[in-house]
């Protein structure tokens, strides 16, 4: 056991998240807040053909958790995806990587929170200002990070038993209101029929399917999440192959068929685009307490995401600092072994979120603008991710013929994958708002490249020195 007492540049993170904790961590990771919040919008757009894009983008997502995980256990000296993506690629990589990561959750978490303060804490609680809500949603955040990493673990662990349990409770209320015939009071009965019945499974045509993945990718942002605890997850040999293998059938149990259920019971031209469909087939189910129920759920999911962005931004920051590419003060661990500065840097940002509930008075925009970005962001992590498989398997084929956990497909699926990729990035040329985000990426990118090069430099000119 590490002594407490040690000095701060001896702390090392320590390995107490348990199977429990990264099994329901994964399945958070799985269950973004896009299936709740942007369920209504990506039904309204593609119709029944929701369901294939939601399972295709789960199905490359797999291979890339896959190679993930192979990485990973190829050395168990790497903490994250930084660690073998600076080692495979080159220092560039891990740079990129690293600081591009902790924008992604940066921007994610501030769409979380304006979502909580602007949209959610007024149904419980209306007059809260904005501003409050989100500045006690932050100060909640960092001091249950702050405690321990357990602590990260059991927060996560029953945000995810509550987002479980209700689309499990959808599913099975769903499943019974067919059973019986269920007739709503637009005079439709509940039939899964209705899901080919208006117009068949692609009632918009290509476009339509094609508009699917441009909201339906965001809702996968953090299924790599398990990929950042791997420095502290007990017996990750065991550990990180069961909660990547199961993704699959999380997938399709959650995403699938809970999107099933609800097109079966209010056919798919009768979804409101801006509202969620969990909340209206809970009210048609009879349940007058649904509104509540699933808003407390949305909310802590939304909460959930923003929690996990806060813990993987401080571990992302502190991994650059101990090799040199942030700043030395956030390498240093508290004595609980949690990176304490890194943390409290990651939550000031998360205030700029507070902000746009000023600066842009459509919320329903401003999402758009911020959910695609970060999935372009996290497009090019998923991308470099893939590509220190492949630079793996061409420079230590002795590692992978060892692993006891390899990549279904190899470099055929990387490249596959990559592919998908580059077809996603298309797609998001299509609609003028998803182009605009798509058009803001490579500014990030040129602000990397240069502080890339004055850090170098600096480095260089220190070492002549």
């Amino acid at each position: 056991m590490e002594n407490q007492n040690a000095p701060q540049s001896e702390r090392q993170l320590r390995r107490n998240l348990s199977n429990r904790h990264i099994q329901l961590i994964a399945i958070g990771g799985a269950i973004g807040t896009g299936l709740f919040m942007g369920s209504g919008k990506t039904i309204s757009l593609a119709g029944p053909s929701i369901i294939f894009v939601y399972m295709i983008i789960g199905f490359m997502l797999f291979f890339v958790m896959r190679a993930l995980g192979e990485l990973l256990l190829s050395n168990l000296n790497y903490k994250s995806f930084i660690d073998f993506s600076e080692d495979l690629l080159g220092p560039w990589a891990g740079f990129f990587m690293g600081w591009t990561y902790w924008f992604c959750w940066i921007v994610t978490g501030m769409s979380d929170v304006v979502a909580i303060s602007a949209r959610y804490v007024p149904f419980f609680f209306p007059d809260c200002p904005h501003w409050l809500s989100s500045l006690l949603l932050i100060l909640l955040f960092l001091g249950l990070n702050l405690v321990a990493v357990r602590a990260f673990g059991e927060t996560e662990f029953w945000f995810a038993i509550i987002k479980v349990v209700l689309i499990v409770a959808l599913i099975f209320i769903g499943l019974y209101m067919v059973v019986t015939g269920f007739k709503s009071p637009s005079g439709s009965v509940a039939s899964y029929a209705n899901l080919w019945r208006d117009g068949g499974m692609f009632p918009h045509g290509l476009m339509g399917f094609l508009a699917g993945f441009q909201i339906a990718v965001f809702a996968y942002v953090g299924i790599e999440l398990v990929g950042t605890t791997a420095a502290e997850t007990r017996d990750p040999v065991k550990v990180l192959p069961r909660a990547i293998n199961a993704i699959p059938l999380r997938v399709f149990a959650f995403y699938v068929l809970s999107l099933i259920t609800i097109m079966a019971i209010t056919p798919w031209s009768s979804v409101v685009a801006d509202q969620s469909p969990f909340v209206e087939l809970f009210l048609l189910a009879g349940i007058p307490s649904a509104a509540l129920v699933v808003n407390f759920v949305v909310l802590t999911s939304a909460a959930s995401s923003a929690n996990s962005g806060i813990f993987s931004t401080s571990r992302m920051i502190y991994g650059l600092a101990t090799e040199g590419d942030a700043p030395k003060p956030f390498r240093v661990l508290s004595k609980r072994a949690v990176p304490a500065r890194a943390l409290l840097f990651s939550c000031i940002c998360l205030f700029g979120g507070v902000g746009l509930n000023y600066l842009v008075p459509n919320i329903v925009t401003a999402f758009t603008i911020i959910t695609t970005l970060s999935a372009v962001l996290f497009i090019f992590v998923w991308s470099v991710i893939m590509f220190s498989y492949l630079v793996y398997r061409r420079k230590r084929p002795e590692l992978h013929e060892k692993s006891v956990y390899k990549m279904p497909g190899g470099r055929f699926m990387c490249w596959v994958c990559l592919a998908f990729f580059v077809f996603i990035l298309v797609v998001l040329c299509l609609e003028d708002d998803t182009r605009q985000a798509l058009m803001a990426a490579p500014v990030w990118f040129v602000v990397l490249g240069l502080a890339y090069f004055f850090l170098r430099k600096g480095k260089k000119q220190g070492t002549r020195a």
